[in-house]
């Protein structure tokens, strides 16, 4: 038999390296030719590489969250037939490195002496109580998976020792932030390193606001997307920043520069699979309540589908992040470095509210907010708020 080496390819994005975030093969699994091997990512994006060959991995070059360099060695495969392959490509990636014929008795390298099993293997013994050191892999370098964990339970009449389901869980699983996780980490560090934050909030009665939502969703055309609270949001940042121009903006703290920008690019905090991403509306100020929510729903969902692009990730000149479905009452939001500014509507609840001496209902919001102290006065962060404030109790004003 011979042996493969498949180096990583340029990903083409013009980059020297690449994070190794995700393997999805193991040494001795049987694969075949375009099957998912890695998911690696640069600094622009998260790329899937495919294996070029069918054959059996014999060694993986690195560890998640190791950065690679491009050409160095990825996966070794043995291959089944001659040692002389032809790989062609159906992709627009450049072809893969040369094989390489090493003698067949070579001994794969195997990490470690410990029971191999993936997490999710380890999670499902644990609960069920099972020692996997009783159990036998059957993988070539006898990882256990999910098979074997059954095949050691029917062996057992799927019974779990009872002692072994009242032993004390005492293990720390440790997890290493990799990928995407780690980049939101590095970059929420930064934003907090680098800026002083000033914090303010403000009650607002969105009583006429939700009744105005409900009837423009009650008269909506069938194409037309169901209006939330965040297309009003942006309705009313793009008729207030124009009048507080350096809240539109962004710092160069290193250059001393400060970007005060004419269009409204609104970034807006998107929850996803893998981690916080802040997709980005382009000209918020172009764009009517129905254009706005339409362009808050196909920039997310492009997040929320790992396809974003970098243009959909780059731009904003100030952020909107939002909890309130999840009922949070007041939030402190870390300012998307290098903006300046922040804002984080807050659920919208039922509260008794004094209105000329009487006590009312209303539908009341608080709206958090955060400044860069060093290009936003307190005062003016105050003003800024009380503008939006204006708009978003008497939102005929948007129409």
């Amino acid at each position: 038999m011979a042996r493969y080496v498949f180096k990583l390819p340029d990903v083409g994005e013009g980059m020297a390296e690449a994070e190794i975030v995700a393997w999805h093969v193991a040494v001795g699994d049987k694969i075949q030719e375009d099957q998912n091997l890695v998911d690696v990512m640069t600094d622009k994006a998260t790329v899937e590489i495919t294996s070029p060959v069918t054959g059996i991995v014999v060694s993986l070059g690195h560890q998640p969250g190791e950065m690679a360099a491009i050409g160095a060695p990825l996966v070794e495969f043995e291959l089944d037939g001659a040692a002389q392959i032809a790989i062609t490509s159906q992709k627009s990636e450049p072809a893969p490195s040369e094989a390489i014929a090493v003698p067949a008795d070579k001994n794969p390298i195997v990490a470690g002496a410990k029971t191999l099993a993936s997490p999710a293997v380890r999670k499902r013994a644990q609960d069920m109580g099972v020692d996997l050191r009783s159990v036998t892999g059957t993988s070539p370098d006898g990882r256990i998976s999910h098979a074997d964990l059954d095949k050691h339970l029917a062996s057992s009449g799927g019974r779990t020792s009872a002692r072994a389901q009242q032993v004390p869980r005492n293990d720390v699983e440790e997890v290493k932030l990799i990928g995407l996780r780690r980049r939101i980490a590095d970059k929420m560090q930064e934003s907090k390193r680098r800026i002083p934050h000033f914090a303010y909030v403000e009650e607002i009665d969105m009583t006429e606001l939700e009744k105005l939502r409900a009837k423009l969703n009650a008269s909506k055309r069938p194409e037309q997307p169901k209006l939330n609270v965040l297309p009003f949001l942006m309705r009313v940042l793009v008729h207030v920043l124009p009048e507080y121009p350096q809240i539109n903006a962004q710092f160069d703290d290193e250059a001393g520069i400060i970007h005060r920008f004419l269009a409204v690019h609104i970034g807006i905090a998107t929850q996803t699979a893998n981690g916080l991403l802040v997709p980005v509306v382009k000209h918020a100020e172009r764009r009517n309540l129905w254009e706005a929510a339409a362009e808050v729903a196909r920039v997310a969902a492009l997040a929320r589908e790992n396809k974003a692009s970098k243009d959909d990730l780059t731009g904003s000149t100030i952020t909107i992040t939002s909890l309130g479905a999840m009922g949070g009452v007041v939030t402190t939001p870390i300012i998307n470095h290098p903006e300046v500014a922040i804002i984080g509507p807050n659920a919208i609840m039922e509260r008794p509210v004094v209105r000329d001496g009487e006590i009312v209902v209303r539908k009341m919001m608080n709206l958090s907010s955060c400044f860069d102290h060093r290009v936003v006065d307190g005062a003016d962060a105050a003003a800024f708020v009380q503008r939006l404030k204006g708009l978003l109790e008497h939102p005929d004003t948007l129409l």
